[in-house]
Parts: structure tokens; sequence; C-alpha cells
């Protein structure tokens, strides 16, 4: 008799504890992207930024310290909405102002598949996928509503990118005043506030901060004084005004008493911008142009390229270089994840790229995966039940250089010579093993040139520099949104 009932007591337990995962509310899942947000710009890596807000979240979650995007913001967003890599997208740098596609309209985004399993879906920022038709605008690909900008970097108060106003609510332009980081936060928490308390959301708060224009309010500013570098300086100001949007992210949450039920992940779409992120002869050209016509330079092209080179003011140390660059600085980002109540504060010192963000979230909030991805479900991993196995990973640079990563190993080609750099030992890539280890050189060199290319989706070079995208300034032309097909 004494058996039976062990028998039943464990029986019971069993079923009791598969009723519990069984019966369990979806979880509600809000992916916070921060815009050329350097390895260096938040305090819990020891950066003299203060990020008390995101420190919390750092502190009590999973730190994600191998974390890798692509060196540039539309590669990686185009990943984060697909889980597969940019490359089989032909998604191989940002979308200029006057690119004519998208995102491949064939692609289901992450959107669409939380929205085929009950989620309301909203997004607020930028979108950086396709904006000339409103087939790749974000309210055509999974989202209820969408609030914010299409193309790329705006300025923060006047929200105009390249002679347009781009700002809008679901389609439709919005003339507003208010600083960009602010407004997209109050509304993130209207969304959440306004929800239907009986479903589960995805919120998709995509910041333009810290990219460049450097814009923040003076009394931000004032909070950093003591900062020599001026750019890095309004740099710190605009990194502070994000932690304190995404402390108000959290607030609400806890307010409408669902931090609990709520799994938040947190990561910068690059690596930062800075002047040892670009090209020597650009950033030689732009200081000798500076230093001859002062600035604004008259020309808007070679304006644009000085102020990319010579402003930015994050900090991606001790890694190498910046956005743009196929070096660790580019693509190895801030990353954490945090689920009070289920995970636990840790560490991972696994590779975990962007591209396996979506199949991970799916299988967090019990959804069915699909074998369609070129990531991973690094569940196991952020719980801390198992190690997973890193996919192969390629990024691509702004200069045409592509690095391959099958870990520990990193090949990076396209320069004078491969270079090869063993990342469990050498993270800031200061010893080329290229020569020492050419099996591995050539074996990593099948291995990318074998890597999946989709046809390019982007125009041509020239009709960039022809009318080139600019953040913030004078309106020359309608709204962005006005003029969508």
């Amino acid at each position: 008799m004494d058996i039976v009932l062990r028998v039943l007591r464990f029986l019971s337990g069993l079923l009791l504890g598969w009723c519990s995962v069984c019966w369990a509310a979806p979880p509600n899942v809000v992916i916070v992207l921060a815009d050329d947000l350097g390895w260096n710009d938040v305090g819990y890596h020891g950066s003299e930024i203060s990020t008390p807000r995101l420190d919390a979240l750092a502190g009590a979650g999973v730190v994600l310290q191998q974390f890798h995007a692509q060196p540039t913001c539309s590669p990686t967003r185009a990943a984060l909405m697909t889980g597969k890599s940019p490359m089989r997208l032909g998604v191989y740098r940002q979308f200029a102002k006057n690119s004519v596609a998208g995102l491949p309209l064939q692609e289901l985004t992450l959107a669409d598949r939380f929205k085929q399993a009950g989620y309301q879906t909203f997004m607020t920022g930028k979108w950086h996928l396709g904006h000339a038709s409103r087939a790749y605008q974000p309210n055509a690909r999974g989202f209820d509503h969408f609030y914010g900008h299409v193309t790329g970097g705006i300025g923060y108060w006047d929200h105009v990118h390249g002679g347009g106003l781009d700002w809008q609510r679901n389609g439709s332009t919005v003339r507003e005043e208010g600083y960009s980081t602010r407004l997209l936060a109050d509304e993130a928490v209207r969304l959440i506030k306004d929800r239907d308390a009986q479903r589960p959301f995805l919120l998709y708060a995509s910041f333009n901060a810290p990219h460049l224009p450097n814009e923040a309010p003076e009394e931000t500013v004032a909070r950093f004084q003591d900062l020599e570098n001026p750019y890095r300086q309004m740099h710190a100001a605009m990194v502070w005004e994000l932690d304190a949007a995404i402390g108000r992210l959290v607030d609400v949450l806890q307010a409408e008493g669902v931090l609990d039920n709520t799994l938040i992940w947190f990561m910068s779409d690059n690596g930062g911008l800075n002047p040892q992120a670009g090209f020597d002869g650009l950033r030689d050209l732009s200081q000798r142009l500076q230093d001859w016509f002062g600035k604004p330079l008259p020309v808007t092209m070679l304006e644009f390229i000085r102020v990319n080179t010579l402003e930015g003011g994050a900090s991606n140390e001790p890694l190498r270089y910046g956005k743009g660059s196929v070096y660790e600085g580019g693509a190895r980002v801030p990353s954490l994840v945090y689920w009070r109540g289920r995970l636990a504060a840790a560490e991972v010192a696994q590779m975990i790229t962007v591209q396996d963000v979506l199949p991970t979230l799916l299988s967090a909030a019990g959804l069915q995966t699909s074998k369609g991805f070129d990531g991973a479900d690094q569940w196991p991993a952020i719980q801390g039940d198992a190690a997973v196995e890193v996919p192969d990973y390629v990024t691509v640079g702004q200069g045409g250089e592509e690095a391959f990563y099958r870990w520990p190993w990193k090949l990076i080609s396209g320069g004078e010579a491969p270079e090869l750099y063993d990342l469990s030992n050498d993270p800031t890539e200061r010893h080329n093993l290229a020569a020492g280890r050419p099996e591995v050189v050539q074996t990593l060199r099948r291995a990318l040139a074998d890597a999946p290319r989709g046809e390019n989706v982007h125009i041509a070079t020239y009709k960039v520099f022809l009318d080139p995208d600019f953040f913030g300034g004078e309106e020359d032309r309608p709204p962005w949104a006005d003029v969508t097909r």
C-alpha cells in the first residue's frame, strides 16, 4: 500500500507540473533595440556613462557576453525579424532613403509569427527595413500598431530624415513637438496600458538612440559636463535618455501587474560609432576638409561623411573599431535577457547572435518553431540548462569585408590578406593566427564561399551619393509617409 501511495504521489506531481506548463499564461515579450550603442556605453560594462535602469536589469537578469549583431543596422533588423542570415535575404547594408525595396515580402516576420499565435503586436521606433511602399512597412509586416519612423536616423527634435519629415502613426504623418526618445517611451507606455488584458502582447521598442545626430535635452547634457570630449558628452546624454525610457517600460509593466510574465530582451543593433570605427582615409580627409572649410562643409555628401566619421561619441573598448567594421567593435554588442522569477541572474559566455533571437523567443513563449531558421534556439543556454551548438555566422562590413564565425574561430576576408582569430582566447583580436593555421583558414574560406547569398536588394551606390541621407535639418520635400506607394 505504501508503494502504491508513493507511485500515486509521483504521478500526481508529474501531472501538476505538466498542467502548470499547459495552463500558464503565454508570456508577454518586449524587445528593446538600441541604435549604435557601443560595448562600453553601458554602466554594467564599466562605462563612465550612467545607465542605472539597464544595470538593474543586468544585475538581476542574464547578461549575454558574446552577443553578436551585424555591423550595420538594416542587416541586424532583417536577421531579428526573420531568424535568417541577412546575406541570404540580400540585405547587405543599410537601406538608403532612395531605396525602392526592403525586407523581402515573402518572409514571415517575428511579428507575423506572434500575431498568428494570438498576440497583440506593437512597434515603436525605427523600422529601416523598407519604406518606399506600404507593403514593406510595419503595419503590413505583422504589427497591429506602429509609431515612429521608417528610414534611418532622424533629428531627435525635428523628426526629419534626408529632407523629409519621418514621423508617423500607422501610415499617417504625425507632426508633434518633443524629443523622440521620450515620445517613443510615451507611446509604448500607452500601448501597454491600453492593451487587451486578456491577450498576450509583443512590443518591439526600437529606439533611434543614441544614433546621430548628437542631440539631447540641455538638462541631460549637463549631467555629463565632466566628460572632456563634447561628442562623448552628448552621446552620454542620449544614452542616459535611452536608459530612462527603458526604465519607464519596466515601471509600467510593474504597475500593470505583468512584469513577472514578461520576457525582456535588450540589445544594440551594431557597435557604436566613433572616429576609430571608420576608414582611415575618410577620417583623415574629413578632418582636413573641416580644417579648411570649417563646419558644416559646403557639399551635402561631404558633410554627411564628415559628421559620420568625426562626430560619433560611442566607445567600444576594449574591442577593435566600431560600427560598420567586421572587427568585434562593429558586431559584438551589449545584450541581456530579463524575466523576473523565471531567469536567475547569470552571465552566458556562449556566442549568441541576432539570428538566434526569433527561434529562441518562440521557444521561450512555448510557440511552435520551424527548421527554416539560420539561427538556433538558445533558450536552454539562456536558462542555464545546457550549452547549444553555435551555428556558423557571417557578418558584412561597409567596405565589403566579410567575417565568418565558427566558434571559437573568426576569419576576416576581403582585405589584403586573411585574418584569423581565436575569440575564446583573444576577444580583442590582437593576434592574427592566419599564417600559423593555414588549414583552418582554408576550411573557413570554403565555408564562407558556400554561405547562402541572396540577390542584392539595394540600389546602386551612386544613387545614394546623388541625394544622400541626412539626420535632421530643413524639410525640402513631403513627409515620407505621404509619398509612400
